[in-house]
């Protein structure tokens, strides 16, 4: 498990950014369900859930891009109109898809962000030299974006983001589609970053061990919160280890194991999950109780936020269905294909 103990701890008393009520429909589809929280100062707040869980389209209302049918927000415990001037001054913003032009030097990106935000040349300088030596990029600065590889480049939007010194970062899926090391290394950067200024950060991910880093994490699916907490406090909801069995007739199975073993075992989109103390002794004698054929598969699993995603929504993270079972994407369209 990732550790955050050398960063700096959130601020409880603070409230940097609060949401209550926020709510949108696209197409007659509720994509987000009065969904609400607060981000105390200093802290790493994550949002996870799986593709068509209502994150993106979350994070486009904050930075202005989508309307939101109904919700306030405030920053500061100030009213706050997301994307408005105000807001943008105080907060970065890094996109899941690149905003860098692969034409351009890293430093010329940069620059060009510092202008925008009203940063003066000499300023803006002063702080590329600065953040790209602290990102190990110092001797790449005058090199074309294009040339970089993809973690470098996630690290000089990072860089982009915070260029105007803002309080409040939020990042959309931050390393969607980096390797291993450079996943590592991005969160290196983050949570030094947090270390050194006392920043705050609002992120969304589907990835369990990316909420890992996070001090809370709210858990959204199908446009609604299902559960806000630390990680630790979301795995001590889920005790012993998780069984999940693929099986010919899952009711049938649920009803065995209640049966046979008194197991709290339910079907969930096809499959059969409980959570058992010493599960691995019961793996053997769940496939002599069961009639011949009727067992496709069987897992066990440690609890993890992966886990703990799974029995509080009946489904998988990666699962990317709707309501209805039909695809959608992250502003709540339906493709109307089964996957």
């Amino acid at each position: 498990m990732p550790s955050t103990g050398s960063t700096r701890s959130p601020n409880t008393e603070t409230v940097r950014l609060a949401l209550r009520d926020v709510s949108v429909e696209r197409g007659g589809r509720a994509v987000l369900r009065r969904v609400g929280f607060e981000v105390r100062a200093g802290e790493v707040f994550g949002l996870l859930g799986p593709n068509g869980a209502g994150k993106t389209t979350l994070f486009q209302i904050l930075c202005g891009v989508l309307p939101s049918t109904v919700g306030a927000f405030s920053l500061n415990d100030e009213p706050l109109t997301p994307g408005d001037r105000k807001f943008r001054a105080r907060s970065g913003v890094v996109f899941q898809e690149p905003a860098l032009d692969p034409r351009l030097t890293a430093r010329q990106n940069l620059m060009l962000a510092a202008r925008l935000y009203g940063v003066g040349r000499r300023s803006a300088r002063a702080r590329i030299d600065e953040w790209l030596q602290r990102v190990d990029l110092g001797g790449r600065a005058d090199e074309t974006v294009s040339r970089l590889s993809g973690g470098m480049r996630r690290r000089i939007e990072l860089v982009r983001a915070l260029i105007h010194e803002p309080g409040l970062l939020i990042l959309d899926e931050p390393t969607t589609g980096l390797d291993e090391g450079a996943f590592r290394r991005i969160w290196s950067d983050l949570l030094e970053m947090r270390r050194r200024r006392g920043l705050t950060m609002l992120l969304t991910t589907h990835r369990a061990d990316e909420a890992e880093y996070c001090d809370r994490i709210g858990i959204l699916d199908r446009g609604r919160l299902v559960a806000c907490d630390t990680p630790d406090r979301l795995r001590a909801r889920v005790r012993g280890d998780l069984l999940v069995i693929e099986a010919e007739d899952p009711q049938l199975v649920v009803t065995v194991l209640h049966q046979r073993f008194g197991a709290d075992a339910r079907a969930a989109d096809g499959k059969v999950v409980l959570h058992r103390e010493r599960a691995h002794e019961l793996i053997p004698r769940i496939v002599e109780a069961l009639p011949e054929g009727a067992l496709h598969s069987i897992s066990m699993r440690h609890t993890g936020l992966g886990e703990v995603f799974l029995e509080l929504t009946g489904h998988e993270l990666d699962d990317s269905t709707g309501v209805d079972g039909s695809a959608i994407d992250e502003a709540g369209n339906g493709s109307g294909e089964k996957r």
